[in-house]
């Protein structure tokens, strides 16, 4: 599946040239020039990795990355001019993943940024990933193992597992599913979520309970006890 980054920076040059990095590695790039902006976007298009400036008008980068913390747990790595061991603590308890400072080797960001997705897909030290009591996701097959068999998933399925994953614990609208997974152009019925949800479920097996109904809202992924 396509990863999605959107930065956001508000010098137009250093955008561009990060932007550019991302593009040529396929990524799909969204931009915004100001913390408010940002949100919007982020609200819109619900990225799957944040490149965040901190100095910035309107809405700050430490405005904007607490604003998404309260949301959504998707990977943000902090790109800023300003240096020191308590500015970066402070970035970090804020909940970014990881913090580059100016000047900075576009190249380095994108394998950043790759080596963080690769760790929040599950990949890095194994393709398998728990769901519930024992399932395990593949995310290199993209298959659900379970001890009564294998079954594949839909590119939708998966990527609504992967966005629910990402979020555990956090509930999700189904409007915020569709324009993730569908995108935003898309003019169907939100209950196309509710269909994919059902079939997910029904593959999950006794792991199903983990993806959680919230009526007349959405969606969460929550650990079984």
């Amino acid at each position: 599946m396509t990863k999605k980054v959107l930065i956001v920076e508000d010098e137009h040059r250093i955008r561009e040239l990060i932007s550019d990095y991302f593009s040529n590695e396929h990524w799909i790039v969204f931009q915004a020039e100001n913390g408010v902006e940002g949100w919007y976007v982020f609200e819109e298009k619900m990225p799957d990795l944040v490149i965040l400036d901190l100095m910035m008008p309107e809405m700050n980068g430490w405005e904007l990355c607490r604003k998404i913390r309260q949301y959504s747990n998707v990977p943000i790595i902090i790109l800023t001019a300003v240096s020191g061991d308590e500015r970066q603590i402070e970035g970090y308890e804020l909940g970014a993943d990881d913090y580059v400072t100016k000047p900075f080797s576009p190249k380095v960001l994108v394998s950043k940024a790759e080596v963080l997705m690769r760790r929040v897909d599950g990949q890095l030290v194994s393709a398998h990933t728990p769901i519930g009591l024992d399932v395990v996701l593949n995310t290199l097959t993209h298959r659900l193992e379970r001890k009564d068999g294998i079954f594949d998933l839909t590119p939708k399925e998966y990527g609504i597992l992967q966005l629910l994953l990402r979020n555990k614990g956090i509930v999700l609208p189904r409007d915020t599913i569709l324009r993730s997974i569908w995108g935003a152009e898309y003019e169907g019925d939100e209950r196309v979520v509710d269909t994919h949800i059902k079939k997910l479920r029904s593959k999950m097996g006794v792991a199903a309970d983990c993806i959680r109904t919230v009526f007349g809202v959405g969606y969460t992924f929550e650990e079984s006890v």
